[in-house]
């Protein structure tokens, strides 16, 4: 498990500090634990903390008045999460909850004003990173917006496969359709689709990705383009 300290050296919020800096900026974190799939921040609720990722994975996602789920972001070790409320001192934007077991640091909404205005260089690098997250944003919605599902579940699983050294959890069928803004069922065809092209393999619960070239020109916009004119 990576330590405080260390986490924060490998931390974009605090990229070029010395080691002084990180030591004093070490003081201001705490250390939250939670089970899988507990609730850690809720939508709607007042932001306590920018949370670190020290072990274990997250998801981020809002929930509509109906109950459909759309996952935001998977936030893996050393990845933060709920940078905005704590910003821009409104509630939280969506909720988050555990993936797996799950060790947090984290960093409280007044510490962090005191640290972005002690350190100058903090405040830069939130900048860079706020900017970083509206482009992951806007590729969302373009996803959602613009590319087919069958492209949407092919990017799904280029982006969150993991070899057999990698920690974190299987995305479920559930999972992937809140990514991709659809229905369960809708994933599955797809997957049965991808496997009978023989771009992946399903076995059991584990999806096996044979033709990563095949898959990649699936997400491309070119492809899209043939899907949508039939």
């Amino acid at each position: 498990m990576i330590s405080k300290l260390e986490l924060l050296k490998s931390s974009p919020y605090f990229s070029g500090l010395g080691s002084d800096e990180l030591e004093a900026i070490s003081r201001f974190v705490f250390e939250k634990s939670y089970n899988n799939r507990a609730i850690i921040v809720l939508e709607g609720e007042t932001a306590e903390a920018l949370y670190f990722v020290a072990s274990g994975v997250v998801k981020v996602f809002k929930t509509s008045p109906d109950g459909k789920e759309q996952t935001l972001a998977i936030i893996r070790p050393q990845e933060t999460f709920n940078e905005v409320p704590i910003f821009d001192g409104d509630v939280n934007p969506a909720s988050v909850q555990a993936m797996t077991e799950v060790l947090l640091y984290g960093i409280r909404s007044r510490d962090m004003g005191n640290i972005l205005h002690t350190y100058q260089l903090v405040a830069i690098n939130v900048i860079k990173i706020m900017a970083g997250r509206l482009r992951h944003l806007l590729a969302l919605v373009e996803d959602l917006s613009f590319r087919h599902v069958i492209g949407r579940v092919a990017k799904i699983l280029l982006e969150h496969a993991v070899d057999g050294t990698s920690a974190g959890p299987r995305l479920t069928q559930r999972d992937m359709a809140a990514m991709a803004g659809t229905a369960r069922e809708v994933v599955s065809r797809s997957l049965k689709n991808l496997e009978k092209d023989g771009f992946i393999k399903i076995d059991r619960q584990r999806i096996i990705i044979k033709d990563r070239e095949a898959l990649s020109n699936i997400v491309s916009p070119l492809f899209e383009t043939k899907v949508t004119d039939g």
